[in-house]
């Protein structure tokens, strides 16, 4: 036989040159994808890791004072440019934090003035009593917009004015100092809204609550409460909480005047008492530490309960607190400033300050500390963007104010400016898996069984037009199935519920039944019925009467029983769009890919593997479970893995399907929210380099990281499978 010489143009230099550049040009395109992989996650992972950057101090000014009066109020700006300060004698002075000239103002005559400074945040404490030399100690929350001198005179009310080049002070209430309790020793003050103030006052004997308004006569109302030495105004001016040695009264301010609704024994005379942020939380200082309390709902009521102590916080002379946020602060002897925040457990920073320091004050936005000491302040820039993000709060649950446990929460808004965000990323990443979950549990019966018959059982002619159908169903945009199971399917779902869920037991019940059927039918009726694929044109009849019976037929029977449906009968309570609805519209989307690769990997088993096995006498299901299942099983695997991974990015139909509920608990009857759908919904809302934009990121980042792990062990698996099988096919 004479050999046939190889064309020259099919080894020449010029197709050599072709194949290198063909292949280095593939590799770097796999390089490349690798390479963007990667910039993606540095570029998600940029935008995540200052959430979790700890609190610094990035600036520190000492500004002399060139006095000596003991202070009583004291705040600073929103910019952080002036500083105010009022004594014991009733001068305030604006005092510049660069270092220009001081301006000074008598507010009230000589003599001792207590000082109750009352924010934006809410009350203030007042002083908790008079010193031996007749001065006033005077404690203040942070952010002073308001602030009430007391005097021999009565009171004034005046606030800092920063809307000016120049800062000045306001009276709102007129110059004219008001009438006041000359016995009262403790005060509190609350601006629940823009022309209203409400003070309390305090007298060794009596409880005097009033309220002011410009141009109006103030409406007052007393009663006998004896021995008060602390007292706070709630912001909104509905509570008030009173102290009296260990008795710690909650009281209800309505127009009646004052209810008396809690009254608790401590086991220890508190030291302090501070409300934090929103006026929620109540923070007490005794000689066991720092305690958080806040109201918890019960059969009678709203009442207030201690929820925990801080980690190694303990009672200190300063403590004080943020103006928009729960973050409070404390001051040693030894001048060692800590900071914490009420989701955290324990201290988030601690800088030295040294001894001496007086008094302390946040700014109104929390970026800075001004701190008095003998004869200066000292003036600190403070970093600490987001002091509640944790990992713990992400990850772990959470007590939240007025809540009656600790839980898994997401709320990133809400209408109050004192709401609190809740960012647990565990409600979605748990409805993210339960989608998932739920749609592959729909998807992979449906698509394997499909796939096996194709391959496997069908005739050639027939699979050439089933295959493409079901491949076509691919087609269909996710929006699109999303939109129809969440207008038709809901309700459908909601009047046919007991039906739907006999469907698959029924449909399970009539394929067993026909297998069993077939194996006993008489030789010549099997070879008529069964051969050449005739079998599917008796089940699809079969299987379809069995649908119309339980979708029609069951909730018929059931409505003429029951009067009602099952959804209405259930007494958890039932959401139309809901888990079920979503994992029968996922897993439809899923089978049409599931049923692809699974079939084109059963398909691809050589055709002399399932012949040898039919020769050596197995049936052909024993040739397919034993010999060609286990062959395709890295391809059958790895549509499994696809499927799964398209599942947990799903985003258009778990939006429209689910009602979108970020809860953790729930059955498959209740809504949930999934990593994918919360971007989704959040994003465009998100204001960009918050908190709540940043947690999105990493919601996307934990999504992107657990679909890399989950294709990654995929790939391991799949090639372990894959090395398996081939050895035992050598071995054969």
């Amino acid at each position: 036989m004479i050999p046939t010489p190889i064309p020259a143009q099919f080894n020449n230099r010029r197709r050599q040159l072709t194949d290198r550049l063909t292949r280095r040009v593939v590799t770097a395109c796999g390089l490349a994808i690798l390479l963007v992989m990667l910039l993606l996650f540095i570029w998600l992972a940029g935008v995540v890791v200052p959430l979790f950057s700890s609190p610094a101090v990035e600036g520190s000014r000492a500004i002399p004072l060139g006095q000596t009066r003991p202070v009583v109020a004291m705040g600073l700006d929103p910019q952080q440019q002036w500083g105010w300060r009022i004594d014991d004698a009733g001068t305030g002075r604006f005092i510049p934090l660069a270092g220009q000239t001081p301006s000074s103002q008598a507010l009230m005559g000589t003599g001792s003035v207590n000082a109750v400074a009352a924010l934006s945040t809410g009350s203030v404490n007042a002083a908790a009593a008079l010193q031996d030399s007749g001065r006033v100690n005077a404690t203040a929350t942070p952010d002073n917009s308001s602030v009430l001198l007391k005097s021999a005179a009565g009171l004034l009310l005046l606030e800092p004015d920063f809307s000016q080049a120049e800062p000045r002070w306001r009276f709102p209430l007129g110059e004219a100092p008001l009438a006041a309790d000359p016995e009262s020793q403790v005060v509190a003050l609350a601006h629940p809204q823009a022309d209203r103030w409400l003070v309390a006052q305090a007298s060794p004997q009596r409880l005097t609550l009033q309220q002011f308004q410009p141009s109006r006569s103030p409406l007052s109302f007393s009663m006998a409460v004896r021995d008060i030495n602390q007292m706070l105004l709630t912001p909104d001016g509905q509570r008030l909480f009173t102290l009296s040695g260990a008795l710690l009264r909650v009281w209800q301010i309505g127009e009646q005047g004052l209810t008396l609704r809690d009254s608790i024994t401590l086991a220890q005379r508190p030291q302090q008492m501070l409300l934090l942020s929103g006026g929620e939380s109540l923070l007490i200082a005794d000689q066991k530490g720092l305690s958080q309390w806040f109201d918890l709902a019960s059969e009678t009521g709203l009442h207030l309960h201690q929820i925990r102590y801080f980690t190694d916080a303990r009672a200190q002379p300063l403590l004080f607190s943020e103006a928009h946020r729960r973050v409070f602060a404390t001051v040693s002897p030894a001048g060692m400033l800590s900071l914490f925040a009420s989701k955290q457990p324990g201290a988030i920073f601690s800088s030295p300050l040294g001894p001496g320091v007086i008094r302390a004050a946040f700014a109104p936005q929390g970026d800075g500390v001004l701190i008095e000491q003998q004869g200066r302040w000292q003036h600190l820039r403070l970093s600490n963007p987001w002091p509640d993000i944790s990992w713990r709060s992400l990850w772990q649950k959470v007590w939240y104010e007025n809540y009656p446990s600790p839980d898994y929460v997401w709320q990133s808004t809400s209408a109050d400016d004192d709401y609190q965000g809740k960012y647990s990323l565990v409600p979605m990443v748990s409805g993210t898996l339960k989608a998932a979950g739920l749609a592959m549990l729909f998807a992979t019966p449906l698509a394997l069984a499909a796939a096996m018959y194709t391959a496997w059982f069908m005739s050639p002619g027939l699979r050439r037009w089933v295959k493409p159908a079901i491949e076509m169903m691919g087609a269909l945009p996710s929006v699109v199935i999303g939109l129809i199971a969440g207008l038709w399917l809901a309700p459908q779902l909601a009047d046919r519920l007991s039906g739907i869920l006999l469907l698959p037991l029924m449909l399970a019940g009539v394929l067993l039944l026909c297998s069993w059927a077939s194996d006993h039918l008489p030789p010549r009726w099997r070879k008529r019925v069964c051969d050449e694929g005739r079998e599917i044109w008796l089940l699809l009849p079969l299987l379809l009467l069995t649908t119309i019976f339980c979708l029609w037929c069951i909730p018929l029977l059931e409505h003429a029983l029951f009067r009602q449906g099952l959804a209405d009968r259930l007494s958890g309570g039932y959401q139309q769009r809901n888990l079920l609805i979503a994992g029968v519209a996922m897993g439809f989307a899923l089978v049409p890919l599931i049923f692809t690769l699974a079939e084109d990997a059963i398909f691809s088993v050589p055709a002399s593997l399932g012949q040898g096995s039919l020769a050596l006498g197995a049936t052909p299901w024993q040739t397919l479970s034993r010999v060609v299942l286990p062959s395709a099983s890295a391809g059958i695997f790895a549509a499994l893995m696809i499927g799964f991974g398209r599942a947990l990015g799903e985003t258009m139909i778990v939006l429209m399907a689910t009602g979108n509920t970020p809860v953790t608990g729930g059955g498959l009857l209740q809504g949930v929210r999934s990593l994918a759908a919360n971007i989704a919904i959040e994003m465009p809302e998100a204001a960009s380099g918050s908190a709540h934009y940043r947690i999105l990121f990493l919601s996307a980042l934990v999504l992107l990281v657990f679909t890399l792990i989950v294709n990654t062990l995929a790939e391991l698996i799949r090639q372990r499978l894959r090395r398996r099988f081939a050895r035992q096919e050598g071995q054969g």
